[in-house]
């Protein structure tokens, strides 16, 4: 809630901006358009704007909201169980306690496993018993093992949407002329269900042979091509339907099998390129499966080696390099970059960094937000959590200005542009303790290099040689923990005389 103060700030710099919303909260930070607006309306009203409510009483005792979390804790952590137990409170209002009252319930990881596919035979079943209408969809379900949902998916993806789910007669056509008509309907279903499946098969055999795309599409293939499908699936489906499906001629497929089938001069090559690629843990490329080949005493072009790896489908892998860009346009005012890319101190707290961290370990991730004092890298303080938010970052900047001293110069504190460090819990910390502000340029991970390069040291140190597999969240923030405490501590910086940060202030008469 803001105070009177801010509240009027705001319609004062909305009044002198002329009535420019956007770049009001533009400029402060806050409020939101819609209370802006409504505390303008109340300053033109009253020419004055009233005081904060009263906090309003709290509509459940302390006992109550024990009582509920209690019996939500020893009746299986059900929400829905205990409201209609208990008869109050509400599903937000009691999940809020639980929150709170219940931490490690925000710490759990929550999985699924996919259901095992079914064939497409009871697929192609279903669908058929479906139409057909011989008992209710219901009981098809049921003789199936599935669920009636389940059932009509099957009908969606073998027929399409619009296609009736039901071909039951209507009381005035003839039984007889029904029943026919009902027998012709279903094998036209059949025929369709079993020329969508061949369809399937054949994208999916193109899919794994010929290594193409999920948008493939069969009458664009060779000729070439076309044979290798049909020759995969000719011992499940007849030649004709095969040949019609991809659209190639019976005379084409016969002259391009008999090629198919000629003695491929390149074979010991093959098998010797498939060899040295996979003994050369898959990084080779055609240049150096060429040397290895003349190494063998095999003379063999490039062009060749690169055509039959390309036809082998031997290709080395590639990292994808994608520049990050998580920028979202300015939501306040950004104040200078005093740092400017110089972080030497002459005496403790001249200069702090801070950002935020992520380390992602299979039980969930964790972000770190320290204080780097610029004079000797110590972590002057640091808050650790299972969230990125303004409570990590507003904790770890208290304990940071109770090591200040009140005699001393306020030192001026340095960040990116996060909207963490433009929230206005944050902007009234900083105001308060009477720090300076300052932020590096957009996009520009250098100018907050030094606290960049501690993040790089605990991660290279503690990070990525661990094994996490088993590691709970509670224990690996206890692991950090206990690594700040021993880089403070204990760790030897060359650049300080082979002294950790503390036992150098303690040798300057700095610390205790």
């Amino acid at each position: 809630m803001y105070t009177y103060a801010d509240r009027m700030r705001a319609v004062e710099l909305y009044i002198r901006l002329g009535l420019r919303v956007r770049a009001t909260i533009r400029q402060l930070g806050y409020p939101t358009k819609n209370a802006l607006k409504g505390w303008y309306q109340q300053y033109l009203k009253h020419q004055d704007l009233p005081e904060n409510k009263a906090p309003r009483a709290q509509k459940y005792s302390l006992e109550q909201r024990q009582a509920a979390v209690a019996y939500y804790r020893a009746h299986d952590r059900c929400i829905a169980a205990t409201m209609r137990a208990l008869g109050y409170p509400g599903r937000g209002t009691l999940t809020a306690w639980v929150r709170q009252d219940c931490p490690e319930t925000s710490k759990s990881i929550v999985g699924r496993a996919w259901p095992a596919a079914k064939p497409d035979a009871l697929m192609c079943e279903g669908v058929v018993q479906l139409c057909a209408r011989q008992s209710t969809a219901q009981e098809v379900a049921q003789k199936l093992g599935v669920c009636r949902g389940t059932l009509y998916n099957w009908k969606n993806q073998l027929l399409g949407p619009y296609a009736p789910a039901s071909m039951k007669p209507t009381p005035k056509q003839s039984p007889v002329l029904d029943e026919v008509a009902l027998k012709r309907q279903i094998e036209i279903l059949r025929q369709d269900v079993r020329r969508l499946k061949l369809e399937r098969e054949l994208l999916k055999r193109a899919h794994e042979i010929l290594k193409q795309g999920s948008d493939i599409d069969l009458h664009r293939l060779t000729n070439k091509d076309k044979v290798v499908l049909v020759e995969a699936l000719r011992a499940q489906y007849e030649l004709p339907e095969l040949l019609s499906l991809v659209s190639l001629a019976r005379s084409s497929y016969f002259y391009h099998r008999s090629r198919v089938k000629l003695a491929d001069k390149y074979v010991d090559v093959r098998r010797n390129i498939t060899e040295i690629f996979k003994a050369n843990y898959r990084c080779y490329g055609y240049r150096r499966v060429q040397a290895s080949l003349i190494q063998e005493c095999k003379g063999i072009s490039e062009k060749v080696v690169r055509r039959l790896m390309k036809q082998e489908g031997l290709l080395v892998s590639k990292p994808k390099r994608r520049r990050y860009n998580s920028y979202l346009g300015e939501i306040s005012a950004a104040p200078q970059n005093i740092i400017n890319r110089d972080f030497h101190a002459a005496a403790p707290n001249q200069k702090w960094l801070t950002d935020i961290t992520e380390f992602q370990i299979p039980a969930g991730k964790i972000y770190l937000s320290p204080v780097i004092d610029c004079f000797d890298g110590m972590v002057v303080s640091w808050s650790i959590g299972s969230h990125p938010n303004a409570h990590l970052v507003n904790t770890m900047l208290d304990a940071a200005i109770d090591t200040v001293q009140r005699n001393e110069v306020r030192p001026v504190i340095h960040s990116d542009r996060g909207a963490h460090y433009r929230w206005p819990g944050w902007l009234s910390r900083v105001h308060d303790a009477k720090l300076v502000r300052s932020m590096s340029r957009k996009g520009c991970s250098p100018d907050n290099a030094a606290c960049e390069g501690f993040f790089g040291r605990l991660k290279i140190e503690l990070f990525y040689p661990g094994n996490w597999q088993s590691t709970t969240i509670e224990q690996f923030i206890e692991a950090v923990d206990t690594y700040i405490r021993w880089y403070n501590e204990k760790r030897i910086k060359v650049s300080l005389g082979r002294l950790s940060p503390v036992q150098y202030r303690q040798k300057l008469g700095l610390a205790a």
